[in-house]
C-alpha cells in the first residue's frame, strides 16, 4: 500500500495512494484512526483493514484536489545518518577513503518536518544551502535492543527525504544539528510506501535534479549500512517510537563537494526520485519569517 497524509476543505487526514486518486480512509474505513501515527500503532489490524477497503473499492479524491502532506506530520524523532553511501564516502575523503567502521548518526528536530511539495526556505543568515536525497525508513512498532535479523518486523514502510543542510552551520559544531535542523528543512513524503510493495530496500535507483540538471544518481545497494543494520545500531541505544523516520544517508553529488559549489539559491527547483516511491520536490524561497513569540 500507499499511504499518505492529505488535507482539503474537510480538513487533514490519512487515504491510500490508487494510481492519480486517493481512496480516503475516513469514509471508506471510518473506524480507523484518521492521523498516522495512531494508524501504524493499530498495527497490522490497522493496515488489513486499510487494504480490505483498497480491495472493496469506494469513492475516490482526485490527487489535484488535496495537499499531499508529509506522512508523518510531526514525527517523534528524525534519525538521520551521516556518510552511509560508498560514493559519497569516496567524494568526501579520495579514492582511498576509509569506510566507516560503524553508523554515524546525528539528529534533525521534528520541526524540520516539512510536505513533500512545499517550499523549502534560504535563511537570511546563509547562502551554503545543500540538498541530500534519501531513502527514509518509517518505524511501526515500539521497540529496542532489535536484532538485524528482526528489523523487518518493526518497519512500516519506506519514503523520500531531503536532508536540506545550511553546510556553514553544520561545520560550526560537530554534531551538526545546527546546519540540519532548519524549518522546513526536512521534506518527505509523498506517501509511505509498505513492505510487501518494496521487498529489497537495497536496490533502488535514487536521483536528485536541480532545474532539471542530474545532481546525484546512484543506488540503495551503495549503502554501506542497510536498513536492518541501522535499526539494530538505534535501537540498541535508545526506544525507537511509532512514526520515527530514519534517513539513511545521501549519495555523492551533493553541492558541497562540487568544484562550483553549487549551492540553491531563490527560485531553484529540487526534484528527488526514488525508484518504486515517487518523487518529491520544492521550490526554494527566501526565509522572510521573522521573529516571533506566541
Amino acid at each position: 500500500m500507499r499511504l499518505l497524509t492529505f488535507t482539503d476543505d474537510h480538513g487533514t487526514r490519512i487515504g491510500v495512494m490508487r494510481g492519480n486518486d486517493i481512496l480516503d480512509l475516513s469514509v471508506a474505513a471510518p473506524a480507523l484512526p484518521r492521523e498516522m501515527i495512531a494508524f501504524l500503532t493499530k498495527g497490522e489490524v490497522a493496515m488489513a483493514e486499510a487494504r480490505s477497503a483498497l480491495t472493496r473499492g469506494g469513492p475516490a479524491i482526485s490527487r489535484s484536489q488535496v495537499t499531499i502532506e508529509s506522512p508523518i506530520l510531526r514525527p517523534p524523532k528524525i534519525l538521520a545518518t551521516g556518510m552511509n553511501y560508498r560514493d559519497h564516502a569516496i567524494e568526501v575523503g579520495g579514492a582511498n577513503a576509509k569506510m566507516p567502521e560503524r553508523p554515524v548518526f546525528f539528529n534533525k528536530q521534528s520541526t524540520s518536518a516539512r510536505a513533500p511539495y512545499a517550499t523549502v526556505l534560504l535563511p537570511p543568515e546563509s547562502d551554503q544551502l545543500d540538498y541530500e536525497a534519501e531513502l527514509a525508513i518509517v518505524i511501526g512498532r515500539r521497540c529496542r535492543r532489535v536484532k538485524s535479523a528482526q528489523a523487518s518486523q518493526v518497519i512500516a514502510g519506506y519514503t523520500i527525504l531531503n536532508d536540506v543542510s545550511v553546510r556553514d552551520w553544520q561545520r560550526m559544531a560537530p554534531t551538526a544539528i545546527m546546519g540540519k535542523s532548519w524549518d522546513t528543512h526536512c521534506p518527505m513524503g509523498p506517501v509511505i510506501v509498505t513492505p510487501d510493495e518494496i521487498p529489497d530496500p537495497v536496490e533502488l535507483d535514487i536521483r536528485t535534479y536541480v532545474n532539471g540538471e542530474v545532481r546525484q544518481s546512484s543506488n540503495t545497494r551503495n549503502l554501506i549500512f542497510d536498513c536492518a543494520a541501522l535499526i539494530e545500531a538505534l535501537s540498541t541505544v535508545f526506544t525507537l517510537e511509532v512514526g520515527d523516520v530514519i534517513a539513511t544517508g545521501t549519495p555523492a553529488g551533493v553541492a558541497a563537494f562540487r568544484p562550483d559549489k553549487a549551492w540553491l539559491k531563490v527560485d531553484d527547483l529540487v526534484r528527488i526520485e526514488i525508484e518504486r516511491i515517487g518523487h518529491i520536490e520544492a521550490r526554494i524561497a527566501p526565509d522572510r519569517a521573522g521573529s516571533f513569540i506566541h
